[in-house]
C-alpha cells in the first residue's frame, strides 16, 4: 500500500470485502458499512476499492454479466460465476497455458484474469 493513505475508511473497507467473503460488489460493501459506519459514502467506497485494486490489495473481478466485484484472497486462482444465482467462488487450478505463451510467443505475463460459467452446485441440483 506504498503511496496510499492508510486511512480508517480504507482499512473498513478493506475489512468489509473480506468479512462479506463474497466477491463484494462496491453496492454491497455500502450497504454492508452503512449498517455500522453510516458516514462512509458511496463514493468513498467506489474510489477506496478502486485504488486498493490498482495497487494490488484486492483483486478486480468483472463480471460475466456486468458487475465488478473485489475478492481479498489475492494468491494465484481463478474464478467460477454461476450463470443462475450469479454467485463467483475461487477456483484453485494449475493451469501451464501461461508457460506455454512464455516459451512460444515470447510474452512476458504479469497478470492473468480466468474466470469459468456454468451452473454451481446447488443450482445445478434445482
Amino acid at each position: 500500500m506504498e503511496g496510499k493513505r492508510n486511512t480508517i475508511q480504507r482499512q473498513l473497507i478493506f475489512e468489509a470485502v473480506r468479512d462479506l467473503d463474497i466477491h463484494a460488489t462496491a453496492e454491497q460493501v455500502t450497504q454492508h458499512l452503512a449498517e455500522t459506519h453510516p458516514a462512509i459514502g458511496r463514493a468513498t467506497v467506489y474510489r477506496n476499492l478502486a485504488s486498493m485494486a490498482e495497487s494490488g490489495e484486492l483483486l478486480k473481478v468483472v463480471s460475466f454479466y456486468g458487475a465488478t466485484h473485489y475478492d481479498h484472497n489475492c494468491h494465484t486462482h481463478y474464478h467460477f460465476e454461476c450463470s443462475s444465482c450469479k454467485r463467483i467462488f475461487d477456483v484453485e487450478a494449475d493451469l501451464d497455458i501461461f508457460k506455454k505463451l512464455e516459451g512460444t510467443k515470447g510474452f512476458d505475463i504479469t497478470a492473468c484474469n480466468i474466470s469459468f460459467s456454468g451452473l454451481c452446485w446447488e443450482c445445478k441440483d434445482l
